[in-house]
């Protein structure tokens, strides 16, 4: 497999991954434990991902933001079901 295709399934692996911890994140009080731990908790399995699958860690920034953007979509998606009941 070519490595820009690799480098593409880890970043959406990492948004994936981070959707459901970005939508139960919005389920507690900012900068508590569960809040802070909900952010954090699939950096090690990216980290791992990215380690198994042989990528540098020049790509670290690129799993960062996939990562990033699935925290923010949860929450997105969090906050529309509740306004919509």
């Amino acid at each position: 497999m070519q490595e820009s295709l690799i480098v593409v399934l880890v970043v959406c692996v990492a948004f994936l991954s981070s959707i459901p911890c970005g939508y139960l994140r919005q389920n507690y009080k900012k900068y508590s434990f569960m809040w802070f731990l909900l952010i954090h908790i699939s950096i090690p399995i990216i980290a791992l991902l990215r380690i198994s699958a042989g990528l540098s860690w020049r790509v670290i920034p690129l799993t960062l933001g996939g990562a990033v953007a699935g925290q923010i979509t949860g929450g997105i998606i969090n906050r529309r079901r509740k306004q919509n009941g």
